[in-house]
């Protein structure tokens, strides 16, 4: 903890430095870890001040009785995994990908299959500390603070820099067991998995919804002993195996990080990386997130060329509207694999504006995960398609990639008052950005 109170100093004279400029231009911090954001090749971060925040990536105690641990922003879930499951212990939320870290996964939105039952890694923290755009360093809770508390969530940044995080913890075995229901038809697929989550009979559950004739649910139970394990980190492809499979068995950190490999299934954008002699030759230098995110970064001039990028975007639907939302979808989308999580917010969140908020009328959402949907077509821009229904539905999209929302809309979904009153005490300077204007369309071309 000392060590960690003289890096926050060192950030907080940083922080203050630049807020006494007063220049009006947000400053960049460099997390020393890759962004998940979805690639931008229009991105160009290089005239604005950087403040040096890689440093916060540390796990600074594990509470193995109070089952809680206390880490830095900067921590990647792998890391965090690698140290609890020895004990016994894991996150009640663990997103998909490696390198995802605790701090994004608060400032955004990261679920996983089980968030039917926790909602999101966000609802499992008990305590955050915070360094505003003054320089002054804040503590918040569920107690204390709770409006800002509460909107760190979903801020992306935009309000105060996280720097230390406490969670809480839950029981882990060794192994994943996993059971896959295939199912022909929309309708006997979600009334399967609307009856297991009601019931929740299993601690992980999702879907992968493999084409109009294959709905595949994906059930999982953590166990002390496997006959085998199967791995899905190079030669074999994850998404393809619940295709083929009733059964399965993984180490609980593989589970995890499941789709890791293939981003889920954007491999297929690159020619024969699906197949098992260039896997295994050239797999270490491009299978896995952080590899396929840092070479779109690297060919950013050759993805200008494109008119339009593929479709990546995660949607959440309100569940009383899912079924005519995968109506819409199979038939004027037409593009699968789809993921689908069940998620539970408990709650609307107080990001989102109260006339929305009673609009969407259920806190039982379901994610539906697109990743890599061509949009070449020049008569259908397909991300601006799939926006606007989600809208239409009462949905929320998530901001990390393309987004075409004008400001009135945008403000529609998001919760003005409340921000921008945060925004005020919290931020003076724009120190850290405007929320709309991290994410407006102009950004993307």
């Amino acid at each position: 903890m000392t060590h960690h109170d003289e890096k926050l100093q060192t950030v907080v004279a940083a922080i203050r430095k630049a807020a006494e400029k007063r220049s009006g231009t947000p400053v960049r911090f460099d997390k020393g870890a890759i962004s998940h954001f979805v690639p931008n090749p229009y991105a160009d971060n290089s005239g604005r001040p950087k403040i040096d925040f890689s440093p916060f990536n540390e796990l600074l105690e594990i509470d193995t009785k109070a089952m809680t641990a206390t880490a830095e922003p900067g921590l990647s879930f792998d890391a965090l995994v690698d140290a609890t499951l020895p004990l016994g212990l894991m996150p009640y939320v663990v997103p998909e990908l490696k390198t995802i870290t605790i701090g994004g996964a608060v400032a955004g939105c990261s679920i996983e299959s089980q968030s039917f039952r926790y909602g999101g890694f966000h609802d499992s923290c008990l305590e955050y500390e915070a360094v505003t755009g003054t320089g002054e360093v804040i503590t918040c809770s569920p107690e204390k603070d709770q409006d800002v508390f509460h909107l760190l969530h979903g801020s992306y940044g935009t309000l105060a820099r996280l720097t230390k995080l406490t969670f809480k913890l839950m029981p882990a075995k060794p192994f994943v067991k996993m059971e896959y229901r295939t199912h022909t038809t929309f309708d006997a697929f979600w009334a399967d998995l609307k009856e297991r989550c009601a019931v929740a009979d299993y601690p992980f559950i999702d879907g992968i919804i493999h084409g109009p004739d294959k709905f595949v649910l994906c059930l999982g139970t953590m166990v002390d002993n496997a006959p085998s394990v199967s791995a899905y980190d190079r030669l074999n492809i994850y998404y393809k195996s619940t295709a083929e499979k009733t059964e399965d068995y993984m180490l609980a950190k593989d589970y995890f990080f499941r789709y890791d490999a293939e981003c889920h299934w954007l491999t297929r954008t690159l020619p024969l990386m699906e197949t098992k002699p260039v896997r295994w030759a050239l797999g270490g230098m491009l299978l896995g997130s952080s590899n396929l995110i840092a070479w779109s970064g690297r060919v950013k001039s050759l993805l200008r060329l494109k008119k339009r990028p593929e479709v990546v975007v995660d949607v959440f639907i309100p569940s009383i509207r899912f079924e005519e939302f995968y109506r819409w979808y199979e038939k004027d989308f037409d593009f699968f694999p789809l993921w689908i999580v069940p998620y539970n917010m408990k709650e609307i969140y107080p990001w989102v504006e109260d006339s929305f908020a009673a609009e969407i009328g259920d806190t039982f959402m379901i994610d539906a995960a697109v990743y890599g949907k061509v949009n070449t077509d020049p008569n259908i821009d397909y991300s601006e398609l799939l926006e606007k229904k989600v809208y239409e539905l009462r949905g929320v999209k998530t901001l990390i990639s393309r987004n075409h929302y004008d400001e009135d809309t945008f403000w529609k979904i998001h919760s003005k008052p409340r921000i921008s009153g945060l925004k005020k005490r919290l931020d003076p300077e724009n120190l850290f950005g405007d929320l709309y204007e991290k994410f407006k369309p102009e950004n993307y071309s």
